[in-house]
């Protein structure tokens, strides 16, 4: 078995062979002794490695954000409709690797009491005119930073989304309530929320915020024929994986800001 000593002043650190071991490889023809203390010096510093990289995922985590129930904006009379109160079972993937982020190309002006109406309307137009099963968005975050739970299954869980056609697995959509087109301004708050977010929920997977992840196209009508293997940010915009003006020039300008943010709030320098 090799273990390690303190180095000396100004020395690199190196695997030190025990007494007992020496004696043994004393036995051994000249090659094979050699051949021996190289194994051993290779397997400490690649124990001294693997630890390493446990250790630096084990840093890279970043506390849960706040998120409001999806029962606060779904159990409600008039607007609320009866898909938004009772969802069909969700999806799962086995984990998230990236995150797309939208806007809901919806007013800007707007007083974040109101955020959970607005929420609401958005569900009602994708389950109702376009038909889809549940709000396609995962999260939902508003100017004021607030961030609500969208598609039913679990704030905690790899739910699979609909909200990025070609790569709703192993994602999560953030969707940011408003239109930021070029020259809109988008509020400090909201992309402090969306790093928050995005930090935790990638880092549930070890993903940092800054990478490129690969992700298989299911869809043709994405920007990748259906089967490709995309390479994409790992925190990246709708127009990524699919022909679209989504997120809005304004908050795609702020996205290199998010990866950073996020990333620091990971614990990565």
């Amino acid at each position: 078995m090799c273990v390690s000593r303190a180095p000396h002043r100004g020395r690199k650190r190196r695997g030190r062979i025990p007494g007992a071991a020496l004696v043994l490889l004393g036995a051994l023809p000249g090659l094979a002794a050699v051949g021996a203390l190289a194994l051993c010096a290779n397997g400490v510093e690649h124990t001294v490695a693997a630890r390493s990289r446990q250790a630096a995922a084990r840093a890279a985590t970043a506390p849960r954000p706040h998120v409001v129930p999806r029962s606060v904006w779904a159990d409600a009379t008039g607007e609320a409709n009866t898909v938004a109160r009772t969802p069909p079972p969700p999806r799962y993937d086995d984990k998230v690797l990236a995150v797309f982020v939208h806007h809901t190309d919806s007013p800007n002006s707007y007083d974040c009491a109101e955020s959970p109406r607005i929420i609401r309307y958005l569900a009602a137009g994708q389950t109702g005119a376009r038909d889809w099963d549940d709000i396609g968005y995962n999260f939902l975050v508003d100017r004021c930073g607030i961030v609500y739970e969208g598609r039913a299954g679990g704030i905690d869980r790899p739910v699979t989304g609909a909200h990025t056609q070609g790569f709703n697995h192993r994602t999560t959509g953030i969707a940011a309530l408003g239109t930021f087109t070029a020259g809109v301004t988008v509020p400090k708050a909201m992309t402090d929320a969306i790093a928050a977010l995005a930090a935790w929920k990638l880092g549930l997977a070890g993903v940092d915020p800054r990478a490129t992840v690969r992700l298989v196209s299911s869809n043709g009508h994405s920007r990748y024929a259906a089967g490709t293997t995309a390479a994409l940010p790992a925190l990246a915009g709708h127009d990524e994986g699919y022909m679209t003006s989504c997120p809005g020039a304004a908050l795609s300008a702020r996205l290199p800001e998010i990866r950073a943010l996020a990333a620091h709030l990971q614990g990565r320098s």
